[in-house]
């Protein structure tokens, strides 16, 4: 089967096929089609269902095109996702907004459809919780909405934060004042706005006040007006910390938490504040929860990859963990259940087995034989009288002894209870 495309200019072309045609290379080896451009046409070749698959991704890539868009591996990748999953419909409905410009020129856009859901609950929200991912553009997307807010002048302060905790190692006391402490734990935001502001304008409004750095930690008492305020790696918050940050928000305030709930870095058996804050305000008005999926990474396909292997163990885990814990449930009831009854041999019948009726009468006679044995020697034992006590002088050297005479006979000597005037003698001694 064959399907042609008709282009309108031949820069759509260029900008479809991408650098060495490696774009058109990736969209003919998922979908086993032949894909050629000829006079100012897209040809398809192939079976007829590849052949439909891959005409509504070559369409949806030339509609990003159209939007002024340089096509990328990643759009290819997510627009063959799209397809494959029954969504082509919805790549029209990527939002084509920008959301600011960085220092370079370049234009911030979503690239996902869960990065747009994700910017329309930041603009529509007072507090938006954005979970995800490594590599869904979480924290970048929030810096970026802070810089277009505090552009338009809706806000006066941009203030980020962060908890001081360290990814399974203890780095110790660091050097410096304040700011170089928290610098290391801050990175991450501090790349955004370098990319977005310029360093030079970045150190201007630093000076100035309008960017603060605020460790988390010392955030108590404080109330935040005016300020677009993002809390970074919150997993790594304590329930006290998140209701502590989430009650700082003064008027005319914007919070924006993002986190990853699969990395974790607080110690075992301590929960996450913001697995819990999920919970509790999913049904609360004016705060939105985004949560971004594999499909939503705009990184290197690699870490695509990696987050969905470890998707799939740490379900697999799960799985596991639920058949054991059933399984110990059933054996509990069992042991509980059979507890009740009463496990001594039930007597055989004689009409079924007389053997086995032999059998049980001689094993009951040797129980009751060897019973009576026991209670007649412990009769005996109480029957019997008690070794005579000698008197005070006479216990030391008057006992039964065997001592040989000059004829070589032994004879029992037995001592008389009188003491002899010799023992009288030794003793005094």
């Amino acid at each position: 089967m064959e399907q042609r495309i008709s282009l309108e200019r031949m820069e759509q072309a260029a900008n479809l096929f991408g650098s060495f045609d490696e774009n058109i290379r990736l969209l003919e080896q998922e979908f086993d089609v032949a894909i050629h451009n000829r006079d100012g046409e897209i040809k398809i070749d192939g079976d007829a269902e590849n052949v439909m698959m891959a005409r509504k991704a070559v369409e949806g890539l030339l509609s990003i095109s159209a939007r002024g868009e340089t096509i990328g591996e990643q759009n290819v990748r997510y627009v063959m996702t799209l397809v494959k999953t029954g969504k082509a419909d919805k790549i029209a409905d990527m939002a084509s907004d920008i959301l600011c410009v960085s220092s370079k020129g370049r234009p911030v856009k979503p690239k996902t459809i869960g990065q747009g859901e994700y910017i329309k609950s930041i603009l529509r929200n007072t507090v938006t919780i954005g979970v995800g991912p490594a590599g869904t553009g979480k924290t970048y997307l929030a810096v970026a909405a802070a810089v277009r807010a505090f552009r338009d002048k809706q806000v006066n302060r941009i203030i980020l934060t962060r908890p001081a905790v360290e990814a399974g190692e203890r780095l110790g006391f660091l050097p410096g004042d304040l700011q170089s402490k928290v610098d290391p734990y801050l990175r991450p935001l501090y790349d955004a706005l370098f990319d977005l502001l310029g360093a030079e304008t970045y150190q201007k409004y630093l000076e100035r006040g309008n960017i603060e750095i605020a460790p988390l930690a010392y955030m108590r008492g404080r109330t935040l007006d005016d300020s677009f305020i993002i809390l970074d790696e919150a997993q790594n918050t304590s329930r006290e910390q998140m209701k502590m940050f989430l009650t700082r928000l003064g008027f005319g305030s914007k919070i924006v938490i993002t986190g990853d709930a699969t990395q974790i870095d607080l110690p075992d058996g301590k929960e996450s504040g913001l697995k819990e804050a999920i919970r509790v305000l999913r049904d609360v008005e004016g705060i939105g929860i985004c949560e971004l999926t594999d499909a939503d990474v705009v990184r290197h396909v690699m870490v695509q990859r990696i987050v969905q292997a470890y998707a799939a163990y740490e379900e697999q885990r799960n799985l596991a963990r639920e058949a054991r814990e059933n399984l110990t449930r059933d054996t509990r009831q069992n042991l509980t259940r059979d507890s009740r009854r009463n496990f001594a041999p039930r007597k055989p019948d004689k009409q079924e087995n007389p053997g086995q009726e032999r059998e049980y009468q001689r094993e009951n006679q040797h129980e009751n034989t060897r019973g009576n044995q026991a209670g007649k020697r412990s009769d005996k034992k109480s029957d019997k009288p008690q070794k005579r006590e000698y008197q005070s002088g006479y216990k030391r050297g008057y006992k039964r002894e065997k001592n040989p005479d000059k004829s070589g006979k032994n004879f029992n000597r037995k001592f008389k209870l009188k003491e002899s005037q010799s023992a009288r003698k030794g003793r005094r001694r």
